[in-house]
């Protein structure tokens, strides 16, 4: 909802794209430059002062702003920079710079501001911090985002003759109706019921495995390094899949991978089975985190085929005169279709789990009263069934029935005109 809010206000009444990202890239970066000094004081420095909240709160909210009116810029900057039938190409970008992006923010930084890893990996003499303050990370990026937006200011030049010269809405009432009024087209309905759907299947591999991996014994730290090699092949991947999904039929590419990440989902399931039989005193065999890389690999591999088209897809029929928002409402329910299922795979797990009281007689497991009542019978509850497995085999059904009775349909909107995609005039 803050995307449309964005658009319909500043980039509207600035301009969009280069002049309006370049000022919000400059505030970015400024304001990193100054948070970093004041960074520490708002964690709080574990002698007493606590974390300041409001402030923290405060700085999250200015980071979400300004992220969101950047995001608004780029999706619509690169609807008009790049050709049509190149458009397809703004998903490769994304995705790359999404996980560079999480890989240097995210892993490496935690990584180099852990005591314990720089300690045991990177020094000969131990100290009590990392390599790296989160200061110091803020005041290095800071510098980095003003560096690359001056770069961009002065060597990127904007073809004015491409731009929109009239623009579709003036303020938020018109946007927000805009809006409305896409989602009430038939092409823009059907997309969104269908990708609302299109992920059920894969719900419980994706939410419910690396917590049932860790539940088995697998530690978490050792999950999170698995991360690490994992960096470059998403970084790769994109550029390779780009090669399908940038053509006039990006959909076929989401279509193909869909039944090799389905059969990925038993595949899991099979691993966390797997899991307690090779487990031994010293944890788990070399050969056990191979197999494990090798799975989270090819799952990789079928998630971003999946995530690129879709991408592909929304550049493709977003109208380029609102394409900021038109670009951000598609990615938005394609990200939801993920979010809704995985939530509720994660809330069925339980309910689906059989468990027995063993040790008490006339005593059940199936509720956590019941339970409590066996423990105190001198029982306890054994689980039978575990509701995750129940859960793989019903998601892989229901995703193969999608596949089967929708993804045909699913494909067919890449075969609509661009009318079909167009805002409705109304002036």
């Amino acid at each position: 909802l803050w995307a449309p809010l964005v658009d319909a206000v500043y980039l509207r009444r600035f301009g969009r794209r280069k002049s309006w990202l370049v000022p919000t890239q400059y505030v970015l970066g400024l304001f990193m430059l100054y948070l970093s000094t004041r960074v520490d004081l708002l964690l709080g420095d574990g002698e007493g002062r606590g974390p300041d909240v409001v402030a923290l709160t405060v700085a999250f909210f200015l980071f979400e702003f300004l992220a969101a009116t950047q995001d608004i810029a780029v999706d619509g900057w690169a609807l008009t920079m790049l050709s049509r039938e190149n458009v397809g190409y703004a998903s490769t970008c994304n995705s790359v710079g999404q996980t560079a992006g999480y890989f240097l923010g995210n892993v490496l930084f935690l990584a180099l501001e852990s005591a314990s890893f720089c300690n045991k990996y990177l020094r000969f003499q131990p100290q009590p911090r990392g390599i790296v303050t989160l200061a110091d990370f803020l005041f290095f990026w800071g510098a980095v985002f003003l560096i690359t937006t001056t770069l961009v200011a002065l060597l990127k030049k904007e073809n004015k003759e491409l731009m929109p010269t009239k623009e579709e809405t003036k303020g938020i009432t018109d946007t927000y109706r805009l809006l409305f009024s896409i989602i009430r087209m038939p092409a823009v309905l059907t997309f969104c019921l269908l990708i609302l759907t299109a992920k059920v299947g894969f719900s419980a591999a994706d939410a419910v495995t690396g917590l049932k991996l860790v539940e088995e014994g697998v530690p978490k730290e050792h999950l999170a390094l698995l991360a690490v090699p994992m960096v470059p092949l998403q970084i790769i991947l994109p550029l390779i899949i780009s090669k399908y999904t940038a053509g006039p039929q990006p959909l076929n590419t989401f279509y193909k991978a869909m039944p090799f990440r389905l059969l990925l989902g038993l595949e899991f399931a099979f691993l966390v089975w797997w899991t307690p039989k090779v487990k031994h005193e010293g944890g788990f065999p070399i050969y056990y985190y191979a197999v494990v890389l090798l799975s989270y690999a090819l799952h990789q591999i079928t998630l971003y085929s999946m995530y690129v088209a879709i991408m592909a897809f929304n550049a493709k029929v977003s109208d380029p005169l609102i394409g900021g928002t038109y670009m951000t409402l598609l990615n938005t329910v394609s990200n939801l279709g993920g979010n809704w299922p995985s939530t509720v795979a994660l809330w069925l797990v339980d309910p689906l789990t059989v468990k027995e009281c063993v040790g008490a007689q006339e005593q059940t497991c199936g509720t956590t009263v019941a339970a409590d009542l066996c423990t105190k019978a001198g029982g306890s509850c054994v689980t039978t069934l575990d509701g995750y497995y129940v859960e793989s085999v019903i998601c892989v059904i229901l995703g193969f029935g999608w596949w089967f009775l929708l993804g045909p349909k699913f494909k067919k909107l890449q075969d609509e005109e661009q009318s079909s995609w167009k805002c409705r005039r109304t002036n």
